[in-house]
């Protein structure tokens, strides 16, 4: 790319779009990053999307759409539910489904996108995600590629470089990148330390004991 391409990236600060996003810069685009406060308990992944986007120079919007949990009920990440611990294969991790999450944030992001003329947005959807979340998976990636390239005078397009990935792998080209995960947060408790029982730090722990690699972040 002679002028670089402009591309907006969903950053919540975890560890999967914090691959994406240094992938993205790998790749030669000039990064916008995105990150939204949706009212989630672990608003904690913020502080470190804003540490990250700092260190890297990285122009970065942190959006408070908190506000529309007068509308989203029932996810565990949101409302006074506990959050269940164990794998996402498991039909208790069901509770940790936010409603429609990723058309909201695809809807902004591309919003955000044509005002910048950038020509892509980059998200963090993988395998990993498609047995719980409906919004992962690829049908639904398929659909919103569509609506995005024709919703506005300038086509947008939905960029999903890990959708057939898991976590495990994602993590294998990231430590190939040189990443430092420990500027990463993925624990759905957002207290002091990761609890390493919830969903998230269950994967989380597996990619990194599948990676022969000790996970830099402390743990309860």
């Amino acid at each position: 790319m002679s002028q670089k391409e402009k591309a907006v990236v969903i950053y919540s600060g975890g560890m999967d779009s914090f691959t994406v996003l240094n992938l993205a810069r790998k790749q030669g685009y000039e990064v916008f990053a995105l990150t939204f406060n949706y009212g989630q308990k672990h608003v904690k992944e913020v502080e470190y999307a804003k540490s990250v986007c700092q260190q890297l120079d990285i122009p970065h919007k942190v959006i408070d759409i908190s506000a529309i949990n007068q509308l989203l009920g029932g996810s565990s990440l949101t409302d006074n539910i506990e959050i269940p611990e164990g794998h996402y294969e498991e039909d208790n991790m069901k509770s940790t489904v936010v409603p429609n999450r990723n058309m909201i944030l695809l809807s902004m992001a591309t919003a955000y996108a044509v005002s910048l003329k950038a020509a892509k947005v980059f998200y963090g959807a993988h395998a990993g995600d498609h047995a719980i979340y409906p919004d992962c998976r690829p049908e639904f990636v398929e659909k919103m590629k569509a609506v995005c390239a024709i919703a506005d005078y300038q086509p947008i397009e939905i960029v999903t470089p890990y959708l057939h990935h898991s976590k495990t792998e994602i993590l294998t080209d990231g430590l190939k990148m040189g990443l430092d995960y420990s500027k990463t947060w993925t624990c759905y408790n957002g207290r002091e330390k990761a609890c390493g029982k919830c969903g998230a730090c269950t994967e989380r722990l597996e990619a990194f004991s599948l990676n022969n690699t000790p996970d830099p972040l402390p743990y309860e």
